[in-house]
């Protein structure tokens, strides 16, 4: 078994080269110090911006890099050009891209928080389809260690993005909200943080633990999971859809935790990698409880208005999460890497 020894301690991961237009703009700017390289006419940079395609490696990865500098910023970046006004505009602008193509996928979806969340609250009895149960029963090792390199641009921050909502909430919605994030953050001890959990997963796998080493791997679907989360945190106004967005993680989670624990036994990953989804097993099951019950049933007593925003956090998150499990079941099922290059 390989010693487990948490995340590589790094100054922030290393800048990747840019796949695009967009994203050579920003690589550009944070390498060099200085403003925008780009065209000169802002009218310019925001025809090119409506010209990308909202769910391609260009825009994806330009909006995840400027999401980066809140919160581990990159080797070599000034920590100022987190609030660099030029930076900032330009990721409104990705952003509003990426909602604007949100909204319009999803335009025939749930509004109710019922009807959004009903079809998690059952176990399918098809599960084609899904990567977990394709994982359980037919995954390969090589297969689990690219899964775990993609997710760990996620979960070597396992619940920051979520944590800017607390002061964004008040009574019961707060309090089950900051309770959930207590256990996410270990309870109060350093080696139960579920991204020091990750990272001991990682160390089964022989995967490199250092925070971000993967993105210059994950192609866009993965990008665009993770760039949800930070854009719903981010802002004030998205807080109904940060909180869809939790509760839909946390009521899928335990049953797919149990098939990827399994899927971690059966390939003989190691102790730690299955450790990782059984402790999510228990944990998120009780987790959906208080996230249902006291952090929505909470937030829609206080503001019922955010109602269809809950509903909208939940279906887009399971619109991406989709075409995530899409794009690695097709790269998969022909027998290739479903990442932009092997780790």
């Amino acid at each position: 078994m390989t010693a487990a020894a948490g995340p590589a301690v790094s100054p922030g991961p290393a800048l990747v080269a840019g796949r695009g237009e967009l994203s050579g703009i920003v690589v550009d700017s944070l390498r060099t110090g200085l403003p925008s390289a780009g065209p000169a006419d802002p009218a310019d940079l925001a025809a090119s911006v409506q010209a990308a395609d909202p769910w391609g490696e260009d825009l994806q990865l330009a909006l995840y890099l400027l999401y980066e500098l809140h919160y581990r910023g990159f080797e070599g970046v000034d920590d100022d050009r987190e609030w660099d006004p030029d930076l900032l505009r330009l990721r409104r602008a990705l952003e509003t891209r990426m909602l604007h193509a949100l909204r319009g996928d999803l335009r025939e979806a749930p509004r109710s928080v019922d009807e959004a969340f009903a079809p998690l609250l059952v176990e399918p009895v098809d599960l084609t389809g899904s990567l977990s149960r394709h994982l359980e029963t037919d995954g390969e090792l090589w297969q689990l260690r690219e899964y775990a390199a993609l997710r760990s641009l996620y979960h070597l921050k396992e619940a920051d993005p979520h944590v800017w909502v607390i002061p964004r909430l008040t009574g019961r919605a707060k309090a089950g909200m900051a309770a959930v994030e207590y256990d996410e953050f270990g309870a109060g001890r350093a080696a139960r943080i579920h991204a020091r959990l990750f990272a001991d997963l990682m160390s089964d796998l022989d995967l490199d633990t250092t925070y971000g080493h993967y993105l210059d791997h994950a192609p866009a679907p993965l990008l665009a999971t993770v760039n949800l989360m930070s854009l719903f945190g981010l802002h004030r106004a998205l807080r109904g859809a940060l909180v869809g967005h939790f509760a839909c993680v946390e009521v899928t989670s335990s049953p797919g935790s149990r098939r990827l624990a399994k899927a971690m036994r059966r390939c003989g990953a190691g102790p730690a990698a299955e450790h990782f989804y059984a402790e999510h097993v228990e944990a998120d099951a009780v987790h959906e409880q208080v996230v249902r019950r006291e952090v929505i049933g909470g937030l829609l007593a206080d503001e019922p208005r955010l109602e269809p925003d809950i509903a909208f956090g939940c279906t887009a998150t399971v619109l991406l999460e989709d075409r995530l499990g899409a794009h690695l079941r097709e790269a998969w099922d022909q027998g290739r890497s479903a990442l932009r290059r092997s780790p």
